[in-house]
């Protein structure tokens, strides 16, 4: 059986593709650098992270780009007129609730799904969920939702252009092709071919809890399309008590036995309809064609089940994961390990300067949207615990270092060392920021003559609670236990006072900062992150 969610913590808007016996998943990263991830299978049930495509500053700029702005989702194709794999991105530099956004669409190539990926070529700023539908006849094209801004419409239904690969740019006219439902929030488009028709898979109802998986047919490309007997025909919204949530905005994919799946993102909420720490994450359920030339989820309904019937394929068990990533010079780090907006480069991040250790140079804040010294793991479960010990030396209160629980720029928990006013101190603080508000829980706590200090968080669902300790294992409490849930979604988008973008997930880490300029570096030992529960 396969356990869903197959691609657990943030890891939303899957994009599949099969190429001979390797299944390859792409999922969005939005602010996070580097640029999406891409998951291989060859049995739809073990999945290894193997590469993030968009790895360079040349293809990605994400400086200045807002919370939950970013690459959006991804389409992964490959053409065999050509031989060559596609990936289709958006990078969202604007986001003002639901009137603006500025969003241009790119597509990389490559002869080898692991890269090197070429520098993007620019499609369209249209809208966003750009996908690459590849005819018989070798034709390219593009379907993109489309963005209206008038009167807050803003989801204008799905287009489709004409790619030319020689010219590397858009042709012809554009068409309308599809209005959507009367779900509303039609987005995410994906155009496969059977059976004499056209399907158009979109996303629908939002991604919250009235989120869903639309289809449609035509006998043209151009339409009009029909919409499914049955639609949705994946959604959890008139089940809350569903153990998957929020399911919606997928893709299908044929395995070589003839077998048909669907992966999709959904959420696991702490409680019934609450919050997601773990952000929107990855699912699958089998299909099955019946006589009508219409996809049905396997099953009575179209709720999406915690177990699904595994493909006729072999076992194919991935490597298993470090807990404890520790560091050494001119190797690459840990490939779960994100930055935030920009390329991880020597100048700020490096193992080289000092052997055994990561040494993060100061830059700037927790609030910025521009240049963090951060470093982090997705969070994946309910209940994980990080750690990690680090040397600093602090001559300003303006430089700090430490321990973070992070969601965005203005949501996060922070554990860290900080100088005093003359140089003459280090202290231990807690920082919390809940909506712009940040609160120090604790008094400072001297640690001056510590040359190492040792940091832990356990994060259990809600409840965070952060330790420390100035001798190996000798783990004291600091702070109260802090509201783990605020690093979600559902808390983060507050509808009720404005619309905000909110569509990552926890993430724990390690980070530096100097205010001052003066670029005062962190030397961080190891950096553990352990998952205590699997449900």
């Amino acid at each position: 059986m396969i356990q869903n969610p197959i691609l657990r913590g943030f890891n939303p808007d899957p994009s599949i593709l099969r190429r001979g016996d390797d299944y390859y998943i792409a999922t969005s990263t939005f602010e996070w650098f580097p640029g999406y991830q891409i998951h291989h299978s060859k049995d739809l049930v073990n999945w290894e992270l193997i590469t993030r495509p968009l790895d360079r500053a040349s293809q990605l700029d994400m400086r200045g780009v807002p919370d939950s702005g970013g690459v959006w989702a991804p389409c992964l194709s490959y053409n065999e007129h050509n031989e060559t794999y596609y990936l289709l991105y958006t990078n969202v530099l604007s986001f003002d609730g639901a009137t603006w956004k500025d969003t241009p669409n790119y597509v990389v190539t490559a002869k080898d799904i692991m890269g090197p990926w070429s520098e993007p070529v620019y499609l369209n700023s249209s809208g966003f969920d750009s996908s690459f539908f590849h005819d018989d006849d070798g034709k390219i094209w593009l379907v993109n939702m489309i963005m209206d801004h008038r009167k807050r419409k803003f989801f204008g239904g799905i287009v489709l252009q004409e790619y030319s690969e020689e010219e590397q740019k858009l042709i012809g006219d554009i068409h309308y092709i599809f209005p959507g439902t009367e779900l509303g929030g039609t987005e995410g488009p994906h155009i496969f071919k059977k059976n004499g028709y056209y399907y158009l898979l979109t996303a629908e109802g939002g991604t919250e809890f009235n989120h869903a998986m639309t289809l449609a047919r035509s006998k043209s490309l151009f339409g009009p399309y029909e919409v499914h007997p049955q639609n949705p025909i994946i959604t959890c919204k008139d089940t809350p008590q569903n153990y998957l949530q929020r399911s919606g905005h997928g893709q299908f994919v044929e395995t070589q036995n003839g077998e048909w799946y669907g992966v999709f993102l959904v959420g696991r909420p702490l409680t019934e309809r609450g919050r997601c720490i773990t952000g929107r994450e990855s699912a699958i359920e089998k299909f099955e064609w019946r006589e009508d030339d219409w996809l049905y989820k396997v099953g009575d309904n179209n709720v999406p089940r915690k177990e699904v019937e595994a493909p006729q394929l072999p076992e194919h068990k991935p490597k298993s994961k470090v807990e404890k990533i520790t560091f050494a010079p001119d190797q690459p780090l840990d490939i779960h390990l994100h930055a935030l907006r920009v390329p991880m480069t020597e100048d700020w991040i490096t193992q080289n300067d000092r052997e055994g250790y990561l040494r993060l140079y100061g830059r700037e804040s927790l609030s910025s949207v521009f240049r963090q010294s951060l470093v982090a793991h997705r969070v994946q479960e309910h209940h994980v615990v990080a750690e990690t010990c680090v040397e600093f030396d602090p001559v300003s209160f303006q430089q700090m270092a430490g321990l973070v629980a992070y969601y965005n720029t203005f949501h996060y928990h922070y554990l860290h060392i900080m100088g005093n006013d003359d140089g003459t101190k280090k202290e231990l603080y807690i920082i919390t920021c809940d909506k712009y508000d940040q609160q120090e829980p604790i008094e400072p706590i001297d640690v001056s003559d510590a040359e190492k200090v040792w940091m832990k968080m356990d994060y259990n669902g809600a409840q965070l609670q952060f330790y420390y300790a100035v001798k190996e294992g000798e783990w004291q409490k600091v702070g109260p236990v802090l509201d783990g849930s605020i690093l979600s979604d559902e808390y983060v988008r507050d509808e009720n006072v404005r619309y905000r973008a909110a569509f990552t997930g926890a993430f724990v880490g390690v980070c530096c900062q100097d205010l001052s300029g003066r670029r005062q570096h962190a030397d961080f030992e190891y950096f553990s992150y352990k998952e205590l529960t699997n449900d």
